[in-house]
């Protein structure tokens, strides 16, 4: 019996592309997995990294008996009178909880007079004997190796900025709280004494004079800028006082959660007008509108110097929520008064570190109150709510769950399971 061949044929055209577009159509939906799954993993590292922090302050304070300073390191001198000679107690908590979190060849390079400068620049000619001194300069100079040196645990691997320009970048900021007043000194001058920013040594009286009373009744945060405090001073509980938030380095994009703009002192007594503010662009409301004054040059940016303490770098308020935009008050530099917003680049919301090592993700949906209410405050005389009885020293915040957050010491009761 003969049988006859058989033919085989091979796939036609419209079956190949059938096949085609089948796989085509399983990596569409494969795609958005694979990158969520990215994220998702990216986001547990930058969680990690706040424990991290977390962990170091914890430790820190049980050596030394007292949290990290934000505002620390060495006064302002006479002699040399230059900020390469001194940092001006600009120092960040970043900076002191270095040995902390695993980087002790780093401290010691701060803590020690060095020759060494970033390469492709040179020591200025005014530092005193041709060294660094102990400490550092000012946390802005870009000739000085640890500050442009950038710590991997500081940064949150969902944020793409990179430096240049400005110096080594932080994601994690401090909490000063819920209040605006003195934000950028605490109270306390360069010299170390309760005078203004700009003042001199010859005021010595502690905590009588108008500067003392107002970052008394303001300063309301984890982190009371250039001052001493201790877990004990956490009256509210540390795991209903946020110690630290997430923010967002600048892009140069012109974004209202990683840049700040120049605003005026509107803002000052009425939030709301940083974040419904007319230079918003309307068109696409996370930018910046082309009239607005916005730094997105040098070294003025959000979160462009991990060592410096001010509110710009490495900084946060509970006053608007998480992604919130960012204003600076006033003029120009980085000397004034801001209100700065926790943010991040993960998915509607942002980390906080609570006093007691947690870290939650709080979403930009929660509750903050009124935002056009003025902040607690007194007034330029001292005299005690000045623009309103709701603004009175000890009064609860105006700003809700997460201005209630925000404050160490008001007594608010915390009713929310943050960790759920």
């Amino acid at each position: 019996m003969i049988r006859e061949p058989r033919n085989r044929k091979g796939f036609t055209l419209v079956e190949l592309l059938v096949v085609i577009a089948i796989i085509g159509v399983l990596v569409g939906l494969l795609l958005p997995a694979v990158q969520a799954a990215r994220e998702a993993a990216r986001r547990m590292s930058c969680s990690n990294n706040f424990k991290q922090i977390g962990l170091g302050i914890q430790n820190y304070h049980s050596t030394y008996k007292q949290l990290p300073k934000h505002g620390t390191g060495t006064k302002r001198g006479t002699a040399g009178n230059s900020t390469n000679n001194y940092n001006r107690l600009f120092l960040s908590y970043l900076v002191p909880i270095t040995p902390f979190i695993e980087q002790q060849a780093l401290w010691e390079q701060i803590s020690n007079p060095s020759i060494e400068t970033v390469p492709g620049t040179t020591m200025p000619g005014n530092v005193l004997g041709g060294m660094w001194p102990a400490m550092g300069p000012a946390p802005w100079r870009t000739q000085y190796v640890p500050w442009m040196t950038q710590v991997p645990t500081y940064r949150c691997p969902s944020d793409p900025a990179y430096s240049p320009p400005g110096l080594a970048r932080s994601n994690y900021a401090a909490c000063i709280g819920d209040a605006i007043d003195r934000s950028r000194d605490g109270g306390i001058n360069e010299f170390g004494f309760k005078s203004n920013s700009n003042g001199n040594a010859t005021n010595r009286v502690r905590d009588l004079n108008w500067m003392a009373t107002r970052a008394r009744a303001s300063m309301r945060g984890f982190f009371w800028p250039r001052h001493d405090s201790k877990f004990r001073d956490v009256l509210d509980g540390l795991s209903n006082t946020i110690a630290g938030g997430e923010i967002c380095t600048s892009l140069q994009q012109r974004e209202i959660k990683a840049d700040f703009a120049r605003t005026g002192n509107g803002p000052a007594m009425n939030p709301s007008l940083c974040k419904n503010n007319v230079n918003i662009d309307p068109e696409r409301p996370t930018r910046w509108g082309a009239s607005a004054n916005v730094s997105t040059g040098g070294t003025q940016m959000r979160g462009v110097r991990w060592a410096d303490f001010r509110p710009h770098y490495t900084g946060f308020q509970t006053i608007l929520p998480p992604n919130a935009p960012n204003c600076h008050l006033s003029g120009g530099g980085d000397y004034n008064e801001t209100i700065m917003s926790a943010g991040s680049r993960h998915q509607g919301g942002a980390h906080v570190l609570m006093g007691d090592g947690a870290v939650v993700f709080m979403t930009d949906s929660v509750e903050a109150g009124d935002s056009t209410k003025p902040p607690v405050e007194r007034g330029s005389g001292g005299s005690p709510g000045w623009m309103g009885p709701d603004t009175a020293p000890g009064q609860k915040s105006p700003y809700g769950l997460w201005g209630a957050l925000g404050t160490r010491a008001v007594g608010e009761t915390i009713e929310e399971q943050l960790n759920q």
